[in-house]
């Protein structure tokens, strides 16, 4: 990688909405750390984008694990890579009503939507605050958010509005220099999403470049879906 380039990070970075964000950035001269919790996923996905003309490097990082992520963020140190761009992407969807979903769910959304984008902002935010430049992308959901109802899973929406008041207080602690923002990508057809959803990757990933890439008077502390303010 080079250093005179911006370097992204971009986690469930190996399928879905995540892998086409990869393909995207690296399209547009950024350098991309693809982070898959599966090694051997992440590599399948590494390979693919590399056949596409589009080489990225690869990092073994489960956001639900706060070792695994020290052990990502030491081994970045070590080879003196410093992330510019943080896109949080991993996510998971269990099923289940307030009353009906076991504990273990809402644990397991929280870890992955809102514990694992914490510990992974907080620990980048320090250095993009040295350089003075920054970007974190919180690919959340209209499920998170109360003006839309909070409609889908319990455990789903309640750590993904728990994620939407993340970007608001760390977009509101992090300074100017720090473009901070969550998104609702829509209903696009992934693993997660179905073949019956209405948009591709490619426009699912549409509004997570835009935030990934703004200009130095963007936009922070915001929710957005297609390039539209939405409200939290």
């Amino acid at each position: 990688m080079t250093s005179d380039k911006r370097t992204a990070l971009v986690t469930g970075g190996n399928r879905g909405i995540g892998l086409e964000v990869c393909a995207q950035l690296a399209r547009k001269g950024l350098d991309v750390i693809l982070a898959a919790r599966n090694p051997t996923l992440g590599k399948k996905a590494m390979d693919q984008l590399e056949r596409r003309g589009l080489p990225v490097a690869l990092i073994t990082l489960d956001v639900t694990d706060p070792r695994s992520i020290d052990r990502a963020l030491a081994r970045l140190e070590r080879q003196g890579i410093a992330i510019d761009v943080l896109v949080n992407n991993a996510g998971v969807y269990p099923q289940g009503t307030a009353l009906s979903s076991p504990e273990a769910h809402f644990r397991e959304t929280l870890e992955t939507h809102f514990f694992g984008p914490l510990r992974l902002s907080r620990a980048l935010i320090r250095g993009m605050q040295r350089r003075k430049y920054g970007r974190i992308v919180n690919v959340s959901s209209g499920s998170g958010s109360f003006g839309e109802g909070l409609e889908g899973p319990a455990a789903y929406c309640i750590s993904k509005a728990a994620m939407n008041a993340l970007t608001f207080k760390l977009a509101e602690a992090a300074g100017p220099h720090i473009k901070i923002n969550a998104l609702c990508p829509g209903w696009v057809r992934t693993r997660m999403g179905g073949p019956r959803a209405t948009r591709s990757v490619v426009k699912g990933a549409e509004t997570i470049i835009w935030l990934a890439t703004l200009p130095e008077d963007g936009p922070t502390g915001k929710f957005w879906r297609d390039k539209k303010e939405i409200p939290w």
